[in-house]
């Protein structure tokens, strides 16, 4: 069957970058979420489930190799390079999203 339907979504950019800086990690286009997302829904009859990483603690770079540490920091590299930044504001929120803080 032909994807023949869109669905428009409007929010706040940093939750966007946010949400998509995780969905690459899972591995999975903002589409294919939400095209899951639907299914379940239809099959389920409600929200049917919740997509997270795991709790991860910070990475200790001293077990690391010097290709594993390069291989990060290029990341960060091609992130920038890319535009995928957050403005000091906007981190702060998604910091505040992620620990459940109050904004101020």
């Amino acid at each position: 069957m032909a994807n023949d339907a869109v669905v428009f979504v409007r929010m706040e950019s940093y939750v966007k970058k946010g949400a998509e800086m995780i969905l690459r990690e899972l591995g999975v286009t903002p589409t294919e979420l939400v095209t899951m997302l639907y299914h379940q829904i239809i099959l389920k009859e409600k929200i049917p489930f919740e997509i997270s990483l795991p709790h991860r603690e910070p990475i200790a770079t001293g077990d690391m190799s010097e290709e594993e540490v390069m291989k990060i920091v290029q990341s960060g590299v091609d992130d920038v390079k890319a535009g995928r930044t957050f403005t000091p504001e906007e981190f702060e929120a998604l910091l505040d999203l992620k620990y459940k803080k109050k904004s101020k």
